[in-house]
C-alpha cells in the first residue's frame, strides 16, 4: 500500500493505493469530501488546469475541486445535460435536429427540428426519456483521436459541418464523446456519467424549451425560470439578421473569410445597427422622451453607442446633453460598505439619489441647476458647471443602475425612454456547441483594457467574477424594464479579436490563477479564421470602442 498525501480547499487528506503505479481517479476523492460543497462537483483544478472527474492522481499534489456554483463547474453540468438531452430527442424523433441555442433567464434555450411542431406532450415525453438515461448511469467516455481521424468520422456518420469545422482547428487533438449509443464532439469538460445529473427541469417555451440546472442555494431544487420576452424577441431578430447575412455558425463565417467576402458582411452589419439606431432616435423624437437612460453590462459598447444615439438625435432636430452619474456620488465617507467591508460604489445608494432626482425635475421645469462635480481624489462632490435645457434637449444618462426604477424614481414614466444595451453572440460553433455571451464581453473587455488602461490579461480575468456579480445584482434584474433592447454584438468580431486576445491569453503562464481561464477561451477561439484586414470596418463602429480607431470615443 502507498499513501497520497493531497491538499484539498487548504485541507490536507490521505489516501491509500496498492503500489507505485497505481492510481486513484478523481471522482472518488471527490466523494469523500462532496459534504463540504453547496453545488455537486464536476470538475477538479491541479496546479491551475482543470481535470474531468475520470483523471487518475497517482502523485501528492494540490486539488482544488469546482461545483455548479463556480462557473467552470455550472458549464459541465449544463454541457452534460444537454447531451443527454440531444440523446433524449434523437431516441424520441428520428431524423431530428437539436439545437443548442443560447442562455434564457437561469436557463438554457434549445430546439428540435423534427418532422413536426413539438408540444407540451412532447416536452413530458422528453423528460421522461431523459430521466430514464439518466437512471441508467451511462458512461460518457472520452477519446482523444487526430483531426484526421475525427474529420473521417464524422464524416461517415453524416455529420459534414461538425467535420467541416475541426479543419479549422488549430490543435491536432480531438475529444470524442461517446455515451451509450450517442457520439459527440464537445469543445468543452464532461461529467463521467449521465447519473451526476441529479437536480433537472424541462419547460415548453416558445418553439423550444428551457433546460434547468440546479440552484446556488439549494442543489436539491432547480432553478427558476423568469420569462424575458423582450430579450427572447431580440434573439428572434438576431436569428433574422444572421439569415439574412447568411452567417449561423462559425463555419459559415470562415468561409466567408476565406473568400474574401467580410468587407460587405461587415458593412451590412454596420448598417443594419445604423438603422436600428435611427429607429429608436425616430421613437424618442415622436414620443417627445426627455429622459434617455442607458443601462448595459460591462464590455457592451454603451459609450460608442451613446455618441451614435446622439448624432440619430441631432439628425432629428435635437440636441441631446449627456450627464455622469459618477458626478453624483455621494461623500467617500456615506458610500455604503460591502460585505467585506469595502465601498460599494456599484450600490445604487453610492449616489445621492434625492440630489440627482431634484436636478432633473428642475431640469425638465426650465430651471438652471448646478450640476456636481464628483472629485475622485478627495472623495467628495463639488460643485460643478451649470445647466439649462430646452425642449429640444433630451438628457442622456448612462450606467448600470440606468433601469432601476429607484434611480429617476420622481420622473414621470411618461418622460422615459430606457434602453438596455446587450451582447448577444450570434454565432455558435455548431448545433451542439455554444459560445456563450459572456464569452464575448470577456474578450472584449481583455483587448479593450491592454488596448487603453494598460492591464494585462491576468488582472482582467481575476476581476471578472467581481464585475459579473456587480452585474447580477445591479443589471440584469431590471433588463425587462426597458422600452427597447439593442443587441450591440457584431457577427464578425470574433474573427477580429482574435488576432488581439491571442497572444495575451498565451502569454499566461501555468503558475497563474487566470491559466485555465485563457486556456479555455483559446480552445474554442482555434475555431475562427482570423480577420486582420480592418480597412472595412468604420470609425465609427463599436468594435472601434475596443481595438481603436474611434473617431466617437476618447
Amino acid at each position: 500500500m502507498r499513501k497520497l498525501n493531497l491538499v484539498i480547499d487548504d485541507e490536507n487528506k490521505s489516501f491509500f493505493v496498492e503500489n507505485d503505479s497505481s492510481s486513484i481517479e478523481l471522482r472518488e476523492i471527490a466523494n469523500e469530501v462532496e459534504d463540504n460543497y453547496g453545488g455537486y462537483i464536476t470538475l477538479a483544478s491541479i496546479n491551475n488546469k482543470l481535470y474531468e472527474l475520470t483523471t487518475k492522481i497517482g502523485h501528492d499534489c494540490i486539488i482544488k475541486f469546482l461545483d455548479t456554483n463556480t462557473p467552470d463547474g455550472s458549464r459541465v453540468y449544463s454541457r452534460s445535460l444537454t447531451l443527454v438531452f440531444i440523446m433524449a430527442c434523437e431516441e424520441l424523433y428520428k431524423n431530428c435536429k437539436v439545437s443548442i441555442e443560447h442562455s434564457l433567464s437561469n436557463g438554457l434555450y434549445c430546439e428540435v427540428h423534427a418532422h413536426r411542431k413539438l408540444n407540451e406532450k412532447d416536452r413530458e415525453k422528453i423528460k421522461l426519456k431523459m430521466e430514464e438515461i439518466i437512471a441508467s448511469d451511462y458512461k460518457i467516455e472520452k477519446t482523444v483521436v487526430s483531426k484526421k481521424e475525427a474529420i473521417e468520422f464524422f464524416n461517415n456518420h453524416n455529420l459534414k459541418s461538425k467535420a467541416e469545422l475541426l479543419k479549422y482547428k488549430e490543435h491536432d487533438d480531438i475529444k470524442i464523446y461517446r455515451c451509450n449509443n450517442h457520439v459527440d464532439h464537445f469543445y468543452g469538460h464532461m461529467l463521467p456519467s449521465t447519473g451526476y445529473l441529479k437536480t433537472f427541469d424541462i419547460l415548453k417555451y416558445e418553439d423550444g424549451f428551457i433546460l434547468l440546472g440546479p440552484r446556488i442555494e439549494d442543489k436539491s431544487k432547480v432553478r427558476e425560470f423568469i420569462p424575458q420576452p423582450k430579450l427572447s424577441n431580440i434573439y428572434l431578430e438576431m436569428e433574422k439578421w444572421s439569415t439574412l447575412m447568411g452567417v449561423d455558425t462559425v463555419l459559415s463565417l470562415n468561409k466567408i473569410i476565406e473568400n474574401n467576402e467580410y468587407g460587405e458582411l461587415i458593412r451590412i452589419v454596420e448598417a443594419l445597427q445604423e438603422k436600428k439606431l435611427g429607429e429608436i432616435a425616430d421613437i424618442i423624437k415622436q414620443e417627445n422622451k426627455r429622459i434617455i437612460l442607458i443601462a448595459a453590462p460591462s464590455s457592451s459598447g454603451k459609450t460608442s453607442f451613446a455618441q451614435r444615439l446622439s448624432i440619430h438625435l441631432k439628425v432629428n432636430n435635437l440636441q441631446p446633453v449627456s450627464i455622469s452619474l459618477d458626478d453624483y456620488f455621494v461623500d467617500r465617507e456615506e458610500t455604503p460598505l460591502d460585505e467585506f467591508g469595502n465601498y460599494n460604489f456599484e450600490s445604487i445608494y453610492a449616489i445621492n439619489l434625492e440630489q440627482f432626482n431634484k436636478d432633473l425635475s428642475d431640469l425638465l421645469e426650465g430651471k438652471e441647476v448646478t450640476i456636481p462635480k464628483f472629485n475622485f481624489k478627495k472623495g467628495r462632490s463639488e460643485k460643478g458647471k451649470k445647466l439649462k435645457i430646452n425642449k429640444n434637449q433630451p438628457i442622456i444618462l448612462e450606467g448600470i443602475h440606468g433601469l432601476n426604477p429607484l434611480l429617476t424614481s420622481s420622473i414621470p414614466d411618461k418622460n422615459k425612454f430606457k434602453i438596455y444595451l446587450s451582447v448577444l453572440t450570434q454565432l455558435n460553433l455548431d448545433e451542439h456547441n455554444r459560445i456563450p455571451t459572456t464569452d464575448l464581453r470577456l474578450i472584449r473587455r481583455i483587448v479593450r483594457d491592454n488596448q487603453f488602461r494598460g492591464h494585462d490579461a491576468i488582472r482582467t480575468i481575476l476581476s471578472w467574477d467581481s464585475v459579473r456579480r456587480g452585474e447580477k445584482e445591479n443589471i440584469f434584474p431590471y433588463q425587462e424594464e426597458a422600452d427597447i433592447i439593442f443587441n450591440s454584438s457584431c457577427v464578425y468580431e470574433l474573427a477580429i479579436l482574435k488576432s488581439y486576445v491571442k497572444p495575451l491569453l498565451e502569454s499566461i503562464n501555468s503558475d497563474s490563477e487566470a491559466y485555465s481561464e485563457a486556456n479555455r477561451l483559446l480552445k474554442f477561439l482555434q475555431y475562427f479564421v482570423e480577420l486582420r484586414d480592418i480597412s472595412d470596418l468604420p470609425p465609427t463602429s463599436i468594435i472601434r470602442e475596443f481595438i481603436g480607431g474611434s473617431k466617437i470615443v476618447d
